[in-house]
C-alpha cells in the first residue's frame, strides 16, 4: 500500500520503521526543526533523524494545510495517511484525499484521554490501564470511529517513560493488525458521554500541593518523569523529584514539612500519609538518589518545603 507518514517524536519511530519495511511509504511529513537545549541550537525532529536513513522525501511545513502542501500531498498520490503524534490539525480536504482516508494511532483507549498528553495524563490521574487505539480521522479532536484497540495495565510503579515505551511499541502491533484487516474493519463510533481529555503539559502543572493527597502526588511524580519533572521548594531553590513511595507511618506534622531525613529517605507530610522521596535534583546539581543526596546536605525536621 502506498502511504504518507505523519509523525514527530520518539514515539512515531518505531511504527514509520514498521511502515518503511512493509509497504511503500512515499513521502514524510513531521514537525520543522526547533531550538533544543541550553545553546537552542536547532534540532530535527527524531522523525526526521530517522527517516534521514531512507530515500524518502521528507516535508516540514510550519502550517500543513497550504495549498502548496496539498498540492504536495496530491502528487505523492498516497492510498492511505497514517498519524501517529504529528502535531498538526488536518483539513477536511487532506483528510478525505486517500482511499483509504487517514489512519490515527493514538496512545489511549478512546474515547478517552483525547489530545496532547494522554501518557502522562493516565498515569497522574490514577488509572489502573490504557492503551493505544487506531480510528479513523474526522477534522475533530481524535474524535473518528475506532478501528482497534487493545490494553495494557499500568503497574503501581510505572512512570510516564516506561509506559511511553510499552505504548510505543503496541502501536506498531495495533497499526500492524489495522492494516492487515482494514478492508474487513467495522468502525465504531465513539461514545461521546466517556470522552475525557489530556491537556497540553505546561511546566507549572508538575508542582507540588502538599495538601493532597500522597496517592495523588504518588501519581504526579510518575506521571511527569521524565518530563516536566514533580517539583517543590528547598531553601528557595527548585527541588525536582523524580521517585518517591508512600509510606504507611503516623506523622501529626503540617503538609509539606519533613518529618525525617537520612540516607533511607526524605520523610514529607501529605495530606493524608507520609511520602518518602527517593530520586531528587536541585539546580546545577545531578540527578540523584537519596542516599547519595544524604552525603552532602543537610535537612533539618520541621523544614517545610514549598515556601
Amino acid at each position: 500500500m502506498k502511504i504518507v507518514f505523519m509523525g514527530t517524536p520518539d514515539f512515531s519511530v518505531p511504527t514509520l520503521k514498521y511502515l518503511i519495511e512493509n509497504h511503500e511509504v512515499v513521502g514524510i511529513f513531521t514537525q520543522p526543526d526547533r531550538p533544543k537545549g541550553r545553546g537552542k541550537k536547532l534540532s530535527p525532529p527524531p522523525i526526521k533523524e530517522f527517516a534521514s536513513n531512507y530515500d524518502i522525501p521528507v516535508f516540514q511545513p510550519e502550517k500543513i494545510k497550504t495549498n502548496e502542501n496539498i498540492q504536495i500531498l496530491r502528487d505523492l498520490s498516497s492510498e492511505l495517511i497514517v498519524v501517529v503524534a504529528y502535531g498538526q490539525i488536518l483539513s477536511r480536504e487532506i483528510l478525505e484525499m486517500p482511499s483509504y482516508g487517514c489512519i490515527n494511532v493514538h496512545a489511549s483507549l478512546l474515547p478517552e484521554l483525547r489530545g496532547a498528553s494522554p501518557i502522562n495524563t493516565a498515569i497522574v490521574r490514577g488509572f489502573k490501564e490504557t492503551g493505544v487505539t487506531t480510528m479513523k480521522m474526522d477534522i475533530g479532536l481524535d474524535s473518528g470511529d475506532m478501528l482497534i484497540k487493545k490494553t495494557v495495565k499500568i503497574d503501581d510503579e510505572m512512570n510516564a517513560s516506561e509506559l511511553h515505551d510499552i505504548l510505543m511499541m503496541l502501536g506498531v502491533e495495533v497499526l500492524k493488525d489495522t492494516l492487515d484487516n482494514i478492508d474487513d474493519i467495522k468502525p465504531l463510533p465513539q461514545d461521546n458521554d466517556k470522552v475525557t481529555y489530556a491537556p497540553i503539559i505546561k511546566k507549572e502543572m508538575a508542582k507540588i500541593d502538599w495538601k493532597d493527597s500522597s496517592a495523588n502526588i504518588y501519581n504526579l511524580i510518575r506521571g511527569y518523569n521524565p518530563w516536566p519533572v514533580a517539583y517543590t521548594s528547598l531553601d528557595e531553590k527548585r527541588l525536582k523529584i523524580f521517585k518517591a513511595t508512600i509510606e504507611d507511618i503516623e506523622s501529626d506534622k503540617e503538609a509539606g514539612v519533613v518529618v525525617n531525613f537520612d540516607k533511607n529517605g526524605l520523610l514529607v507530610q501529605t495530606g493524608d500519609k507520609v511520602l518518602n522521596i527517593q530520586e531528587i535534583q536541585l539546580p546545577g546539581g545531578k540527578r540523584m538518589s537519596i542516599d547519595k543526596f544524604a552525603l552532602g546536605y543537610k535537612i533539618e525536621n520541621g523544614v517545610k518545603l514549598g515556601e
